[in-house]
């Protein structure tokens, strides 16, 4: 199973913006200037993002508009367009990477609550933007939280999951993701009607094709996790889009928050009912 390249983050990759850099430096507050925060968190989820012993400090963001190419497909042939996956891979990449470096300006250990966005502009038919998302958080205990690599730890869990996640002695490693873009092969009128006219009957290349796509998605999702010394996968979730392309061209996308034990011994809390006195209508 061939696992798509990363890019090279300092290939290709210009710096965040100035202004980025300022309004996340002005932040970080000092030489009279308070600090303050931003952040995407419901209010819940920022105070048991506090409860758990981190401080949300700021907002980041990453983006890379692509330029997404052609790859021509047999039309009657299952495969994966291989062109494609890398794009989707490498823009997202490039994306997180940004967003990362955000976190670093402002000396964070993690970002919780990251969003991965794909958008079109009418501007650009065949460009796309790549858009990550999330909160910046840093430890009060001083403990560093960040990755082997010394990069900031990312993970798609909410406010809620994270809190729980590191009561229950464990922590967010960074995401992981697989993409595979992959053209379901037609079949010809006459082959169609042979097959389903009267019958209750699999479409076998059809499900074979799926089976395929969502598999290799997978497969390198795990290879990743595998890649950084990850113990599991939360989170997990597989996304198909066409983003505009044939109908026949469809992207899956797997991803998931990895994670890494603490502690042997697992206390999982006690469910408690909550009842709410919100006013249903």
């Amino acid at each position: 199973m061939p696992q798509p390249n990363k890019p090279q983050q300092n290939q290709n990759m210009p710096a965040i913006p100035a202004d980025a850099k300022n309004r996340l430096l002005r932040m970080r507050g000092g030489q009279g200037v308070k600090p303050l925060f931003t952040s995407d968190l419901s209010v819940n989820e920022f105070l048991l993002v506090k409860e758990a012993g981190f401080d949300p400090v700021g907002m980041v963001v990453g983006s890379s508009i692509y330029h997404i190419g052609f790859q021509y497909a047999n039309m009657t042939q299952n495969q994966e367009l291989g062109v494609l996956t890398q794009a989707m891979y490498n823009a997202r990449e490039l994306a997180m990477a940004r967003m990362e470096e955000e976190a670093d300006t402002l000396g964070a250990d993690g970002i919780v609550g990251v969003r991965l966005d794909v958008g079109r502009y009418e501007w650009g038919e065949n460009l796309a933007e790549f858009i990550a998302i999330g909160t910046a958080v840093r430890s009060r205990d001083g403990t560093s939280h960040r990755t082997p690599l010394n990069k900031p730890f990312t993970s798609d869990l909410s406010g809620q999951d994270f809190r729980t996640l590191l009561a229950a002695g464990y922590r967010p490693l960074s995401l992981v993701m697989g993409s595979c873009v992959y053209h379901v092969g037609t079949q010809s009128l006459g082959q169609w009607f042979r097959q389903t006219v009267g019958q209750n009957i699999e479409m076998a290349n059809y499900t074979q094709a799926i089976y395929d796509a969502r598999e290799l998605a997978m497969g390198r999702m795990q290879a990743e996790a595998e890649g950084i010394g990850a113990d599991g996968i939360v989170g997990t979730r597989i996304v198909e889009a066409s983003h505009g392309w044939d109908t026949h061209v469809i992207e899956f996308f797997a991803i998931g928050t990895s994670v890494v034990q603490t502690r042997a011994d697992h206390q999982i809390a006690t469910p408690q009912m909550v009842l709410t006195l919100n006013d249903p209508s």
